[in-house]
């Protein structure tokens, strides 16, 4: 059985066209990509021990083979981050007596006071589970008529994997399910597990198990929404790291003047006021 830093290692490897890196064209293969005998010979270490790290056998590199594989796999910060994590919870997988704890849906008063501050402005707290925790008024206004709001609770990867709704939302809906499916990696695991089996997994299907395996770290550029009752919004998102409760404030900001404008005329309808859901 494999591990996610098993899967994460594999996967990049697989993406990986040996001419890009000056290696020889070895002739057709069974599958694509870097051979594990070219990678591990740029890491510097035994194509055994490679194998065992992709087939879940070994499941705690040290920090300089992890280092050695990501010099190895031209991975980028965001990508070196992730494989740190992955090599982190998957040797807390091994640890006895270990449990972390649930995904926090209360939301701190501090937070909550800042959020009233930033009203009308469009603001959202979440969980990397995706559950909607508190909003302004502003993201009641920006999500309305699109049915992300509806459920109870509201949560946005349940939203954007089952329901059709997101897809018309979201002009880039593929960049926003690979955000979503990512985030959950960053969730409590044992959480995580419960709530995916359980519930998301059976209803999401295979486009989103296939998304959460792929391991793409996200680039989390513009958000382009389509609004029901409008053009199209552009939106760049401003995220304060609530790291100590696990979760994020996330702001969103116009890109443009037409999109401040059709915000503004939103937010003027909306007689909402600051909620929390949690």
């Amino acid at each position: 059985m494999g591990t996610p830093l098993g899967d994460f290692i594999r996967a990049k490897r697989d993406g990986i066209q040996p001419e890009s890196l000056g290696l020889p064209d070895r002739g057709r293969r069974r599958s694509p990509g870097l051979r594990r005998l070219d990678l591990a010979a740029r890491a510097g270490i035994s194509v055994e021990y490679l194998t065992r790290m992709e087939q879940g056998r070994d499941r705690n590199p040290s920090v300089p083979v992890l280092n050695a594989l990501a010099d190895a796999l031209g991975l980028d910060r965001s990508e070196r981050d992730h494989l740190r994590y992955l090599a982190k919870i998957t040797g807390g997988a091994c640890s006895a007596g270990t449990r972390p704890a649930p995904a926090r849906r209360d939301v701190r008063p501090s937070v909550l006071e800042t959020l009233r501050l930033l009203e009308p402005a469009i603001a959202v707290v979440t969980n990397r589970l995706g559950d909607v925790l508190a909003h302004t008024s502003g993201y009641e206004a920006l999500t309305s008529g699109t049915g992300l709001l509806d459920a109870d609770p509201p949560n946005l990867t349940r939203y954007v994997f089952t329901d059709p709704r997101a897809r018309s939302f979201f002009a880039d809906w593929g960049d926003i399910a690979d955000e979503q499916a990512f985030d959950l990696w960053l969730g409590p695991s044992v959480e995580n597990a419960e709530w995916l089996t359980a519930e998301l997994a059976p209803l999401a299907g295979p486009e989103f198990t296939r998304r959460l395996n792929r391991h793409v770290v996200p680039r989390r550029g513009e958000l382009r929404l389509n609004h029901p009752d409008g053009p199209e919004l552009r939106l760049n998102r401003e995220t304060l790291d609530l790291s100590s409760d696990a979760q994020q404030l996330v702001v969103f900001l116009p890109v443009d003047e037409r999109t401040a404008q059709a915000v503004d005329g939103l937010c003027h309808r909306s007689h909402g006021r600051l909620r929390a859901i949690s």
